[in-house]
């Protein structure tokens, strides 16, 4: 019998009560003052202008990049805190950016937080966490998909510079970035796992070319211009200083490691959001519309969605925060098992609960009227971006079983069983044997 799943440890998710306190702030914040923006037609600057002084309230309350450690410029919060703060700001695709910890950005500051020099985190990183730049991580290319083995973008070092080449895709928020932390191979020779390394790049550099955004469900004429999009890049003689590699020679993947897992906890987590406001619209809905002689809330296959939504929404939560814990308690690399199981289950979770709110509003929740449509082109994408689900299905099912040993008769065989049984009751069978 295996404890690969399990580890005996008491979990504990609680917060402060002055947490709980900012917890309840950031409802009423993101439900009254950021929410509506959704239905506001805005371009850049008059985004900017509005969200300048929401942006400032952050910081007042202590709550702004707070997935970095205080030293850092960050609130230093930890997994489980920072996934609750997420399950809040999940709620609106605007809110992150609002409190300095929207993707791509934030897992790039925890990256050169963990392996940039002190002068790729005071040119780089303190602007990134001020608000000041934007990034991107460019690690995808059209023949590698979900398999970072199979990764073909070169940095070659020609005397003080490396030299890029190479055609990355679903570089999220490369046309709006100021640098670009571009995943390459340095040394083809070696193990994938060892040969590979990152390297920042300013976006105006030469032979930098950001060919499109490419159009995806989610926005599928062109990219809004607020949160960025997803683009193509191609890298043709891409030079910049040797001083521009992140960590050693070699380090890419396990920096991408560390930077994807605690990114996967904050996805989960926003998913809860999404999934929380859905189900809302849903139950609303269910206890408005009245039809066939009452109202939908009346209905047994109704009950069954409301039913079945808040059991999968919560095994959803109580996954995640599991995982933040144990990443709070033993780090990204032990609790590789903990994160795939939330990266599937709350992508499924998400779009079933978004269908579901659809269907019960009917032509109204297909139209543009509802944000439910939108939102379902969106959860879409949870079950490809970070990983397909099905990748981390094998992974989680392959730690599993390493903890089981082949054998040629099965353990709870009863026939075997109850030989071995006999033998370790022998002598108190003699006795009762006895005494009949």
């Amino acid at each position: 019998m295996s404890d690969t799943y399990g580890d005996g440890m008491a979990w504990d998710f609680s917060t402060e009560p002055e947490f709980e306190t900012q917890l309840e702030w950031m409802r009423g914040f993101v439900r009254e003052e950021i929410i509506p923006l959704e239905t506001l037609d805005l371009d850049r600057a008059a985004f900017a202008r509005i969200t300048a002084p929401l942006k400032e309230r952050v910081k007042e309350r202590g709550l702004w990049a707070a997935h970095l450690p205080p030293e850092l410029g960050g609130g230093g919060f930890g997994q489980v805190r920072l996934g609750l703060m997420h399950e809040i700001l999940g709620q609106c695709r605007y809110a992150p950016g609002i409190f300095g910890n929207q993707a791509p950005d934030s897992g790039n500051a925890e990256l050169l937080a963990i392996g940039g020099s002190p002068e790729q985190q005071e040119r780089w990183m303190h602007p990134l966490l001020r608000g000041e730049l934007r990034s991107c991580f460019s690690m995808t290319e059209p023949g590698a998909g979900a398999d970072p083995t199979l990764l073909t973008t070169r940095a070659v070092l020609d005397g003080d510079d490396y030299v890029i080449d190479g055609h990355k895709w679903f570089s999220s928020n490369a046309s709006q970035a100021d640098f670009l932390i571009v995943m390459c191979v340095m040394d083809p020779d070696v193990s994938p796992y060892q040969g590979s390394s990152m390297i920042i790049v300013p976006t105006d550099t030469p032979g930098v070319n950001v060919v499109r955004d490419i159009p995806v469900m989610d926005h599928p004429t062109h990219s809004p211009e607020l949160y960025g999009g997803h683009a193509e890049v191609l890298y043709e003689g891409v030079r910049v200083p040797k001083e521009n590699l992140v960590g050693n020679p070699g380090d890419g993947f396990r920096l991408a490691q560390q930077r994807l897992g605690p990114g996967r906890i904050h996805h989960a987590m926003r998913w809860l959001g999404q999934s929380r406001r859905a189900f809302d619209m849903l139950c609303e809905r269910a206890v408005s519309r009245h039809t066939h002689g009452s109202v939908l809330a009346d209905k047994q296959m109704v009950q069954d969605w409301v039913a079945t939504s808040a059991a999968e929404m919560q095994a959803a939560r109580l996954l995640t925060l599991h995982a933040a814990w144990t990443m709070d308690q033993v780090g990204a690399s032990d609790a590789r098992l903990e994160i795939g199981m939330i990266k599937y289950w709350g992508a499924k979770v998400l779009h079933d609960v978004i269908d579901r709110a659809i269907q019960v509003h009917g032509s109204l929740g297909f139209s543009g009227d509802l944000p439910l449509e939108e939102m379902y082109r969106a959860a879409r994408a949870a079950r490809i971006y970070d990983g397909p689900d099905e990748v981390h299905k094998a992974t989680v099912a392959k730690r599993i079983l390493r903890g089981y040993t082949p054998t040629d008769v099965p353990t709870e065989h009863v026939p075997t069983r109850a030989v071995a049984a006999r033998e370790k009751f022998a002598e108190y069978l003699v006795g009762a044997t006895a005494d009949l």
